[in-house]
């Protein structure tokens, strides 16, 4: 019998982290972040990093277990969230994987191989000098002219796809973009629930304004001073997070704070635009929208235990004594 698995995400600031507490002390859950950002120590106020007290006591995986100079990507994402998968198994409990970077959750979910796309350092190399002496917008542009599909769904700052996406069409011959539709179709190796909450456009972009400013009131640039004491730059692929690099650039005197925090704002509402787009390509999702829970968190919690009844609730499973 299939092993349970639930998906719990959407944009950014669209509330999963609550959302995820409730569900998992509900179910016996323990949580996995499916975040780019919250995988890294020192990187807590820009990384919107849940706190150890909002936590309640439930278990949390891939949180602060890399160095800010580590490389994080979608491979070594499946590896640790597999084994942070077996632990909460043999806990008796079920994985919840919280998070909105929608490629790592599509390759956990469908087990994607990437045994084909671990690349040539040579090549490797040679795209990343190119990158740093023509722009991020030029090796896009190379994957523009052989895998348009790619480059439509993946932004040019994030480079380290951009990169993965050139260096497997060049040890193949195979786009990725078609690589991943197969892959894609592929039956998942899990029984589970893949919820996507959703809200007002207006709404959303409000509270991702209002975010970004609590962060600036917590000391985001002390943050970022202090990751650049610690000699960490640009380079990092850690500090090309959303909130980093544009209060980096302010550090390094190449743009003002208020260019900074308005930079930040309005890159962070497209990228939660993108967020949308990505999910809604998805397959299987179970849409909640939060306004027309009433921004409610037990009707939302209901809806999601509702759906659930068919995935956790089967005879011999180790949740058949779970009350719902």
């Amino acid at each position: 019998m299939k092993k349970p698995l639930i998906i719990l995400t959407g944009p950014t600031a669209v509330g999963k982290t609550k959302a995820s507490i409730g569900l998992a002390k509900a179910i016996g859950g323990e949580i996995i972040s499916a975040d780019s950002m919250q995988i890294y120590k020192h990187m807590d106020i820009g990384s919107a990093k849940i706190r150890p007290e909002e936590m309640e006591g439930i278990p949390h995986y891939l949180i602060d277990e890399l160095e800010p100079s580590e490389e994080f990507h979608v491979v070594r994402f499946q590896q640790m969230a597999k084994e942070a998968m077996e632990k909460i198994y043999a806990n008796g409990h079920v994985p919840i994987v919280v998070g909105g970077t929608g490629f790592y959750i599509q390759a956990l979910l469908y087990d994607i191989d990437f045994t084909e796309n671990d690349g040539d350092e040579g090549f490797r190399k040679e795209l990343a000098a190119y990158g740093r002496e023509h722009g991020a917008g030029a090796l896009h542009d190379r994957l523009e002219a052989v895998d348009p599909e790619s480059a439509a769904v993946i932004h040019e700052n994030n480079i380290k796809r951009v990169l993965r996406a050139l260096e497997y069409y060049e040890k193949t011959g195979e786009k990725i973009s078609e690589h991943n539709e197969k892959e894609r179709s592929k039956t998942s190796p899990y029984r589970f629930a893949y919820f996507v909450l959703n809200d007002k456009r207006e709404h959303l972009y409000e509270r991702i304004n209002q975010r970004v400013d609590q962060m600036l009131k917590e000391g985001l640039v002390e943050e970022v001073r202090a990751l650049r004491d610690k000699g960490y730059t640009a380079d990092d692929v850690s500090m090309q997070g959303l909130g980093y690099k544009e209060i980096l650039a302010y550090l390094d005197g190449r743009m003002s704070l208020s260019e900074a925090v308005y930079t930040v704002k309005r890159d962070t509402r497209h990228f939660a635009k993108r967020q949308i787009t990505w999910f809604k390509r998805e397959k299987d999702v179970i849409w909640i929208d939060k306004s027309a829970c009433d921004y409610d968190e037990e009707k939302l919690l209901s809806i999601m235990l509702k759906h659930l009844e068919g995935v956790l609730c089967y005879e011999g499973d180790f949740l058949e004594n779970q009350s719902f």
